[in-house]
């Protein structure tokens, strides 16, 4: 077998894989929407698509995995988007227009996407691996705050770009807490700029 043949072959099974992953993620959203994060089971999921409990765990090794799965490249996007920004743009606005880029980029209508996060937080085990994921959306967003706050000799400017990227995302998340607990009827967008200006205030 040559060369290019073993690429095609890799490349095709990376692709099959991403397929199927993207399938049991439609289908399990599916499921949890209709009966709920708790009370549905792997089992479900994985007699709903027609593969085995055993096959699926080679995807996704949790619930919690599936629904957050997507977490870590909507992080690496959120990166992308705040790297887009003008160098000269301050960080709390740079950070603004990331986020709102980000959220304008969801797959889901609005009434999807308030269906699903008002799952994510009526659940305790999502609600903590949520946190816990987000913490890498810190670590990917410093480097880029860092640079815009300059002077990167002096010890201190990447802590303050840590505690000013933490701050933004605890204001997104406020924002979106709001949203839910209102059943989508506040202006998210609004509510994250006041909660911004209290912080900086």
């Amino acid at each position: 077998m040559s060369d290019d043949d073993t690429t095609v072959r890799g490349g095709l099974r990376a692709r099959t894989r991403l397929a199927v992953q993207a399938e049991i993620v439609a289908t399990a959203m599916r499921l949890f929407l209709e009966h709920g994060f708790e009370a549905t089971t792997m089992e479900q999921i994985a007699n709903e698509i027609g593969i085995s409990r055993r096959s699926l765990f080679r995807y996704f090794g949790t619930k919690e995995d599936i629904v957050l799965g997507d977490h870590a490249e909507s992080g690496r996007s959120l990166r992308a988007f705040l790297e887009a920004r003008p160098t000269e743009e301050l960080p709390w606005d740079a950070l603004r227009a990331a986020l709102q880029a980000l959220l304008d980029a969801l797959p889901y209508t609005s009434e999807d996407f308030l269906r699903i996060t008002t799952m994510l937080h009526a659940s305790p085990s999502l609600r903590g691996r949520q946190l816990e994921k987000r913490q890498q959306w810190v670590d990917l967003l410093v480097p880029d705050v860092t640079r815009r706050l300059g002077d990167p000799a002096d010890p201190m400017t990447e802590s303050r770009a840590r505690a000013l990227v933490s701050c933004a995302l605890a204001c997104s998340d406020v924002a979106l807490e709001t949203w839910v607990r209102s059943e989508g009827t506040v202006d998210m967008v609004q509510v994250f700029d006041e909660a911004v200006a209290a912080v900086r205030g």
